[in-house]
């Protein structure tokens, strides 16, 4: 046999037999009846996987409960989290809805405004788009640090 298939096969030796499909089953069993070298290998396998599964373990109790602390709290974190996601699913129909309403009547206002004040229309024009838009570029750019802010001090954490 040759030596790519040895290794094939101890590949499947160290792969878990519920992980092992029937035909590399009937190909891991066949080389093994054939092959000692390979049979060698795989119980001195088998044997250091029920060495280390004998090894008691035993945890200390600051471990468990720091564990158990960092649990509680990441599913705390994923609960608000889905909260959070939930009440913005909520929030955009009905920020839609209100924009809706509310546009064509900011529309006529700066309309009125702009022909009693005496301003072109591409002057108003623009003066709308800019009403529009920079509520929406404020808030970006405030998400934008808050996110670079929070990415920062997640990395710091990280490395000490």
């Amino acid at each position: 046999m040759i030596q790519s298939s040895h290794d094939e096969i101890r590949k499947l030796i160290a792969t878990s037999a519920d992980d092992l499909s029937q035909a590399q089953q009937a190909l891991l069993h066949a080389h093994l009846q054939e092959c000692d070298s390979c049979r060698d290998y795989a119980a001195a396998t088998a044997e250091i996987v029920r060495a280390v599964r004998g090894i008691p373990l035993a945890a200390d109790t600051r471990l468990v409960l720091n564990t158990q602390a960092r649990v509680r709290a990441r599913a705390f974190a994923l609960r608000q989290r889905q909260q959070w996601l939930t009440l913005t699913a909520l929030a955009c129909p009905f920020v839609g809805l209100c924009a809706a309403i509310t546009t064509p009547l900011i529309w006529r206002a700066f309309d009125w405004i702009g022909t009693h004040a005496g301003l072109s229309r591409p002057v108003w024009q623009a003066g709308f788009v800019f009403y529009c838009i920079a509520p929406t570029l404020l808030i970006s750019v405030l998400l934008l640090f808050r996110g670079t802010h929070l990415a920062n001090s997640w990395h710091s954490r990280e490395s000490s």
